[in-house]
């Protein structure tokens, strides 16, 4: 079984998303890992683009904490394992998701610990380093403020380990390390760094609060920032590393089966809320096509229109089965064939690409500026 979300252009395209939902999609085609949220296949329809990914019914790690669940250190140890994997692997891959947080962290039904929403994921390659400032508040790293402020080197992957320190600060406490929220100024934090102390709870192992400083330094340069370091850390001396990453350690939390481990209002309200429910789209879309046929070419929904058109053609389809398949049959002579092909195709293409270009510049509420930094 699998979970599917669905996106409408025309939304995504008023309020300035579509070059998120295609970044997104460009990352997840590219990595599968036994801690992320995979996606398995993603398509479009005249109004909506569909992800469909791995589908884990333990509720997030913010639910849980709003229930009130106690989290055991044993348990929260196995989180932090799970995560430092899936961490270490994006690493490789040269992303920075940049919004680790409970709200991001999804359990399955045995109770490990998967990592979701790539939205504002981004690329670095060769030494390069993100700028933006994005993230959510109570979770970024100082230098992405900093940098913000002041400029200078940008950041790099050491914001994700800064964010896993603060998540699992929280769920091991309760709340957060830093008294932050989304009304504190970029100034104001930056100041709050240099002056408030952690203050961790005296309960906790001396091993554990070694490990949790080292993942809340304020200087990147000196904070443990990837899978030797967390190895290097007498907490984590005894893990066996291959049992975790296949799943054999028994997770210390293990959600109920018989309770849906989600806001039922909140669900409800999105029920309701909804203008443009699925089970309608049939007629909906019929009725589109009379009203739209009817109209002057020339009418004020043009350059909407236009965006979709772009949004249709840049769109990415994906299937995930079809693609291992191609992988396990190996690229043979007609492998070699294709990638011709594909050269020759590119080659051909270039005038489209520029005119697509053109369009996604001229398009504004389309072609914001890219979140590839």
């Amino acid at each position: 079984m699998y979970a599917m979300k669905y996106m409408n252009k025309q939304q995504c395209i008023e309020r300035d998303e579509v070059r998120n939902v295609f970044r997104e999609l460009e990352i997840l085609q590219e990595i599968e890992h036994v801690f992320l949220v995979n996606l398995w296949y993603s398509f479009q329809d005249e109004e909506d683009m569909f992800m469909v990914v791995d589908l884990l019914l333990g509720g997030d790690l913010r639910y849980h904490l709003q229930q009130s669940v106690q989290f055991s250190e044993d348990a929260v140890k196995l989180y932090l394992c799970e995560m430092t994997l899936a961490l270490d692997y994006l690493q490789n891959q040269h992303i920075i998701h940049r919004d680790v947080k409970p709200d991001n962290i999804l359990l399955d039904e045995q109770g490990h610990a998967h990592l979701t929403d790539f939205n504002i994921a981004t690329i670095i390659k060769d030494g390069e380093r993100a700028t933006a400032l994005a993230g959510t508040k109570p979770y970024m790293a100082p230098e992405i403020f900093q940098s913000f402020v002041s400029g200078g080197t940008g950041y790099a992957f050491e914001v994700d380990w800064w964010s896993l320190g603060v998540t699992i600060f929280e769920v091991l406490r309760g709340w957060r390390p830093y008294d932050i929220h989304a009304s504190n100024s970029v100034e104001s934090l930056i100041q709050l760094f240099s002056t408030v102390s952690v203050q961790y709870s005296p309960a906790w192992p001396k091993a554990l609060v070694s490990l949790l400083r080292k993942l809340l330094t304020v200087n990147p340069e000196h904070r443990f920032s990837g899978l030797s370091d967390m190895q290097a850390s007498p907490y984590l001396a005894d893990v066996n590393w291959d049992a975790v990453c296949e799943k054999k350690l028994e997770a210390g939390f293990v959600p109920n089966k018989g309770r849906l481990h989600c806001d039922p209002t909140f669900e409800l309200e999105e029920m309701i809320l909804e203008s443009r429910p699925l089970h309608k789209k049939k007629k909906r879309l019929a009725k589109n096509r009379s009203r739209d046929n009817s109209k002057d070419s020339q009418s004020e929904n043009d350059y909407l229109q236009e965006c979709l058109e772009v949004v249709q053609q840049e769109f990415m389809i994906f299937n995930r089965e079809k693609f291992k398949r191609r992988q396990e049959e190996g690229q043979s002579e007609a492998g070699g064939d294709d990638a011709t092909d594909e050269g020759e195709a590119e080659a051909g293409a270039t005038d489209e690409d520029a005119e697509s270009s053109s369009k996604l510049s001229m398009c504004g509420s389309v072609c914001s500026s890219p979140a590839s930094c």
